[in-house]
């Protein structure tokens, strides 16, 4: 098994910062650093790799802070504040909670709420004072063609869904208002799922009524990924929701922004790229040829190993955990499990939420794109969070670039 050593002796430590050990020491009683008691004899003690690199990064930018700014971008040193979401070597927590336990025991609509406004809402389901025409969108949506991805049709619903929701202009609104509409758009986003227009139902219960009419035990499921998808602290699309927001465009504007951000193959479009790797391995003995062949034609695995969680992505966990409880035997399920063994041995890389959504949809049959949908309409609760937010706070984001193009002319250049 070939793994990414995550811990590195007080030597290799001090190697990395160019510094001697005695520092490294004195790092780990400011809390700079966390060591962890080494195995053997000696039992020396050991440090975390993502600390060492974490303190590279900072000293880099003191040498040269220009690049700060650059590095910032590419997962590195945090660039805007949010109270919403921790990722941390212990879990995922929004607002101080714990991902994993909401997705035991509280509805995606209390979850929203939480995300929302700080609070966990009063209902098991938002009371929806004013409705949009959906039977009319839906009628609409009709008329596209059925090669149609599930993300446009979401997209066009809300374009011409925002025309007629005068309200989402506002953008000081108050709780009730804020949560009227962000009700709204989610609800307008599982009819169109649906193909149908159920403000009376949980989000959950919809999905469930028409993907899986004759399973009851798929909404405790489809609620669980709704929350597992909600937010994911600056993510591409959580960042856009950002942008949009303060540039003053609409909560409809911002979700829109963040489905298109969603649908490129870095983010949650590799789900088709799952969907598609699912097809070569048709059974479970499969699997180690299907990965090897692969390997050894230079092509990657899509959906396993993230940067943040080297010792594997909670959020899958979770859910394939839930899957195997509630479907041990079903045929999916099996591949995909002995395509995680194989993967765990064959390169150390564990599944990400995306292939547990992919295993999901796959283990109960629903239709295409459900995998990508799902984590739409869950994600789209964080996007409308981060655009709160956003509005809250006020300010344009407008970064500058550092210009790296051909120099103008210096005897062309004129001063006005």
């Amino acid at each position: 098994m070939t793994q990414t050593p995550y811990y590195v002796t007080a030597q290799e430590a001090a190697e990395m910062l160019q510094v001697r050990v005695e520092t490294i020491y004195a790092y780990v009683s400011r809390g700079l650093l966390r060591s962890e008691p080494g195995s053997g004899k000696q039992r020396a003690r050991l440090y975390r790799v993502e600390d060492v690199q974490r303190l590279q990064e900072k000293k880099s930018y003191r040498q040269d802070p220009s690049s700060a700014a650059t590095g910032a971008m590419h997962w590195g040193m945090p660039v805007l504040k949010s109270a919403l979401t921790l990722i941390s070597e212990n879990g995922v927590y929004y607002r101080g909670e714990n991902v994993v336990q909401l997705a035991l025991s509280e509805s995606i609509e209390r979850v929203a709420s939480l995300l929302w406004h700080g609070e966990s809402g009063p209902g098991e389901r938002f009371l929806l004072e004013n409705t949009l025409p959906v039977a009319t969108y839906l009628q609409q949506l009709h008329q596209l063609a059925q090669s149609t991805q599930a993300l446009q049709r979401l997209s066009i619903a809300l374009t011409l869904a925002s025309a007629d929701d005068i309200a989402a202009y506002d953008l000081d609104p108050s709780l009730e208002q804020s949560t009227q509409i962000g009700a709204r758009i989610l609800y307008l986003m599982a009819s169109v799922l649906t193909q149908a227009p159920q403000n009376n139902l949980a989000l959950a219960t919809m999905l469930q009524r028409r993907w899986c009419p004759e399973d009851e035990r798929t909404t405790r499921l489809f609620n669980a990924a709704l929350i597992l998808c909600a937010d994911h602290e600056l993510n591409a699309s959580s960042f856009v929701a950002h942008v949009v927001a303060s540039a003053q465009s609409s909560l409809y504007q911002v979700v829109i922004a963040g489905l298109a951000t969603l649908q490129g193959f870095r983010h949650g479009g590799v789900t088709w790229l799952v969907e598609r790797f699912l097809q070569e391995v048709e059974a479970p003995q499969q699997a180690n040829t299907v990965i090897t062949a692969r390997l050894k034609r230079g092509e990657q695995i899509p959906a396993f190993g993230h940067k943040l969680y080297p010792s594997g992505d909670p959020r899958a966990i979770f859910l394939l955990d839930l899957l195997k409880q509630m479907y041990p035997d079903a045929s999916s399920l099996q591949c995909s499990l002995a395509i995680i063994e194989t993967m765990s041995q064959l390169t150390g890389k564990l599944p990400t939420l995306d292939f547990a959504l992919v295993t999901m949809a796959q283990t109960l049959e629903l239709p295409p794109d459900s995998a990508l949908a799902l984590f739409a309409l869950g994600r789209s609760v964080g996007w409308i969070a981060h655009a709160l937010e956003q509005y809250a706070d006020g300010q344009l984001i407008r970064p500058r670039a550092q210009y790296t193009g051909l120099l103008p002319d210096s005897s062309a250049i004129q001063k006005y």
